[in-house]
């Protein structure tokens, strides 16, 4: 017997600008600006990193200044925030596709293929530039959390966003006490120098052969996907905060949400900067931590790191809130331009910074220190926000989102506009 088979509504396509809430573009373009500051002291290839951050020891004045302002404001911090992010738009996604009418089994499938793509690009992004890459590792808890948690309730997500939380503060302090009992022991000596840790961490970057370098990226991609993306907890938890905020369209209204966002910035950044201000003294000279167990730092930082991005986001969402019927300046208009080509930027910056920087390219970051290599970042997030703003007058999305979006809906969509086929 011949049965008839209900057709599937097409998928719906990408938001059309005037569905676009200017909190989240206006975040994830800031946002840019401090992953660049964040990522690029590791390119300082020739000098020996502290085993507390990411930044060379042993610099002078202003450069170990501009180091410690990093440390407060943008290490750990800028990877929760655009995690949450990340999970916002997850959610803004799937309820998209269910007000257009399109299947649960065909919602799930697309964020699938979403998250899996991410995962291919990050692999791909790696191999070629910048080992450090976080867009596999988002694809990754993406790919796990939407399938246990996207319908989920709110209290289900916010019990394991508070148990997450728990666990990373737990880490903090079990860290403390391992690093008191450590110093007390061995005065703070450790099996494993600054400079053998900086060897380490920064070989793919001081390896002079490309191919070689290109491999020790893609060996080292996997650590950053795993320990940053699902050990590490906090992009689990900025994804399911993320997931509650969205049903609640926090950052789409929030002017229906004032009290929450000031208490979440005043609270979320305060925390945020004194949680790291020690680490900060310490590299400074100001306060004397033992090199051997200055590791103490990075739980901490990673914690505080958390609640800090979270209170970034909220920032944005109050800034949202004040441009309520108001159109956005120059400068407000680029950021969100970039905003709105968060992963084109992204990358760009590893086209800008990597052959630049490298051994294996020019090899440049050996002539920089903490502060001019601050100034390069500076220029760098400054060349993708103009390229975003020619792309933004010409009505083109970035390049990395035309590829995403044209892999994903793969299937023909219904247009934002008229609900007919689209045609791009």
């Amino acid at each position: 017997m011949n049965q008839t088979r209900t057709p599937s509504v097409p998928l719906r396509g990408p938001s059309r600008p005037a569905e676009r809430a200017p909190a989240p573009d206006l975040a994830r373009g800031m946002m840019l600006l401090l992953i660049v500051l964040a990522n690029t002291p590791i390119y300082l290839w020739t000098t020996t990193h502290s085993s507390s951050s990411n930044h060379p020891m042993n610099e002078g004045t202003l450069d170990s200044v501009v180091s410690a302002v990093l440390i407060v404001v943008a290490d750990l911090r800028v990877y929760p925030m655009f995690a949450f992010l990340f999970g916002y738009g997850i959610v803004q996604i799937y309820l998209r596709q269910q007000a257009a009418g399109v299947s649960e089994a065909d919602a799930r499938a697309l964020l699938r293929r979403r998250n899996l793509l991410l995962i291919a690009f990050g692999a791909v992004h790696a191999l070629l530039l910048w080992y450090g890459d976080i867009i596999g590792a988002y694809g990754l808890v993406g790919l796990i959390l939407v399938a246990l948690f996207l319908r989920r309730s709110d209290r289900t997500l916010l019990t394991w966003a508070g148990i997450g939380t728990g666990l990373l503060a737990l880490l903090a302090v079990l860290a403390a006490v391992g690093a008191f009992f450590a110093a007390g022991s061995d005065g703070g000596q450790s099996s494993a120098s600054p400079a053998t840790e900086s060897a380490f961490m920064m070989a793919p970057i001081a390896e002079e052969d490309p191919l070689m370098a290109a491999v020790l990226r893609i060996a080292y991609w996997p650590m950053i996907v795993i320990g940053q993306g699902v050990l590490g907890v906090a992009v689990p938890v900025a994804i399911l905060l993320a997931f509650w905020a969205a049903r609640r369209r926090i950052l789409e209204e929030p002017w229906n949400h004032l009290p929450l966002l000031r208490r979440t910035a005043v609270i979320g950044i305060a925390v945020g900067w004194l949680g790291p201000l020690p680490n900060a003294l310490h590299h400074l000279g100001l306060l004397a931590v033992p090199e051997g167990v200055a590791w103490v730092f990075w739980p901490v930082q990673l914690a505080t790191g958390l609640v800090g991005g979270i209170g970034y986001v909220a920032l944005f969402g109050l800034i949202g809130a004040r441009l309520r019927g108001r159109r956005l300046g120059p400068a407000g208009s680029a950021v969100a331009a970039l905003g709105k080509r968060s992963m084109t930027g992204y990358i760009g910056q590893s086209v800008l910074c990597a052959p630049v920087l490298s051994a294996w390219g020019l090899g440049l970051g050996a002539a920089l220190g903490s502060a001019t290599m601050a100034l390069f970042a500076v220029g760098v997030w400054l060349a993708t926000l103009v390229f975003a703003v020619l792309l933004e007058r010409a009505g083109k999305r970035g390049p990395t989102e035309v590829a995403l979006r044209r892999l994903a809906y793969r299937r023909s969509t219904a247009s934002p506009a008229d609900g007919g086929p689209a045609t791009r």
